[in-house]
């Protein structure tokens, strides 16, 4: 049997590259359906090519991990992009899909695109930095439009699978085609009467890029739910924290109004940024209300 990866998903179709860069189009085994399996896109797989030089998927190797939106395995590592302005930034879901990129265990980049954009009423870049410095994540400020952050983008996407996520109309599709022109992947303006882009990526699909990496380009959404993160684990999936955990007077600390809490005490000294913690509070809420229905 041959061994490859699934770069694309169509119609109960799985195309499969191997040796490098032959695709062959391939069908799954029955058995998957029975054991109600679905193969995903970045699943490392065994296939037989068959006699009409189609194949056929008949093990899927173990996954690193999955995610649900987008449907995609064995992803390393998470840029999420959002927009100086056109769409307007929502921090709060930026941090959203920070905490799931962490459940997931993903390397994450954070790229704020359009910032020959920024005027006076918009975001600027510190601002952005301000907010995330504590928590150690790369922060790429990009322009397609001046090139700017394009090379430094570029320099973190060879030997990783990368999944480009963010809502509709930040520029994700655009930025990949000026990362690689042969994507030429379709892109579409944002509404002025919404604020929001089109969706314009239509299936989940790995893109070859560099030394042994690929990358990832999403249908863009706008709401990410939280639900399945238990509420003394959130805290975990928030890297600025982790060096007071376990130094509350509780071990229980869920760290909102608990006496001689290290995060209270630390976002009071300065050492938390406070939009951050007020994200954290937030879903700790939403988290706890879940659990009631």
């Amino acid at each position: 049997m041959e061994k490859g990866i699934i770069i694309k998903g169509i119609g109960g179709f799985y195309y499969v590259l191997y040796n490098n860069n032959d695709i062959v189009e391939c069908k799954a085994r029955g058995i998957f359906r029975k054991d109600k399996i679905t193969p995903m896109v970045g699943d490392n797989v065994k296939f037989k090519i068959l006699k009409n030089s189609h194949g056929i998927i008949e093990e899927i190797l173990p996954r690193r991990n999955q995610l649900e939106r987008p449907p995609v395995s064995n992803v390393d590592q998470g840029i999420i992009v959002f927009s100086t302005t056109n769409p307007n930034p929502n921090f709060q879901l930026l941090d959203r899909f920070l905490v799931l990129g962490e459940k997931q265990n993903l390397k994450l980049i954070i790229c704020i695109n359009k910032v020959d954009l920024i005027n006076s009423g918009t975001i600027n870049n510190k601002i952005v930095t301000e907010r995330y410095e504590k928590t150690g994540y790369p922060i790429i400020f990009t322009s397609i439009k001046e090139y700017i952050g394009i090379k430094e983008l570029k320099k973190h996407l060879s030997n990783h699978i990368s999944v480009f996520a963010g809502p509709s109309g930040v520029g994700k599709s655009s930025l990949l085609n000026e990362i690689d022109m042969e994507y030429n992947l379709a892109t579409n303006v944002v509404s002025e009467k919404i604020n929001r882009g089109k969706h314009t990526t239509r299936h989940v699909e790995l893109l070859p890029y560099g030394d042994n990496g690929y990358v990832v380009d999403t249908p863009g959404f706008s709401s990410l739910s939280i639900e399945d993160i238990k509420k003394d684990e959130l805290m975990y999936f928030f890297p600025e924290y982790r060096e007071f955990l376990g130094k509350c007077k509780f071990s229980s600390c869920i760290h909102i109004h608990e006496p001689n809490c290290a995060i209270i005490e630390a976002l009071h000294k300065g050492n938390i940024n406070k939009e951050r913690y007020d994200s954290y509070s937030y879903f700790l809420e939403e988290i706890e209300k879940s659990k009631l229905y």
